[in-house]
């Protein structure tokens, strides 16, 4: 059964519908292009420490702050982080910027046939058909350590928080 609950796009109610996931959870299991033949999913990473970015669209100036951001922390954090950001931006406009911002750390994955990475990590915006921006961290055993949501898409995530949760389990 899906939950919906209300959060902002600059002030103005928008729905997210799944599940409300914790810290404790186990991570639900993913299909996302890589491109548009390819998919990859999270068992691909396993065994790895997860940093999951989502982004309603990496065209867009938080977007791009975030996962800029997050490709400069990969650097910092070792062979056992993977840094993946999720959109549900096609494939060939994320292949496009990274190639554009020199974004060559983190993985982008495209959620744009179905959104059910959306769906079952409890952040599709149901008027949008996008992802809501959100941080799920992940040991390698694929249980979530931290999670969090924004309730304004416009906001940027808690950087800092986010990588001292990666930090913890390295």
């Amino acid at each position: 059964m899906s939950q919906e609950r209300s959060v902002t796009l600059k002030g103005n109610p928008i729905t997210l519908v799944g599940p409300v996931l914790q810290a404790g959870d186990t991570a639900p299991d993913f299909t996302l292009n890589k491109n548009l033949l390819e998919t990859s999913s999270l068992q691909d990473f396993s065994g790895k420490v997860k940093l999951i970015s989502v982004v309603p669209s990496i065209d867009t100036g938080v977007c791009d702050a975030q996962t800029r951001r997050f490709n400069e922390e990969a650097s910092k954090l070792g062979d056992n982080v993977v840094i993946i950001t999720v959109s549900a931006d096609l494939p060939f406009a994320q292949a496009r910027w990274c190639g554009a911002a020199g974004v060559d750390r983190v993985v982008l994955l495209s959620d744009y046939k179905d959104n059910s990475f959306g769906k079952a990590y409890g952040v599709f915006i149901k008027e949008l058909h996008l992802d809501m921006r959100a941080i799920f961290v992940l040991d390698g055993d694929n249980k979530i350590t931290y999670v969090e949501v924004l309730n304004e898409m416009t906001e940027h995530p808690n950087y800092e928080a986010a990588v001292e949760a990666v930090k913890s389990l390295i």
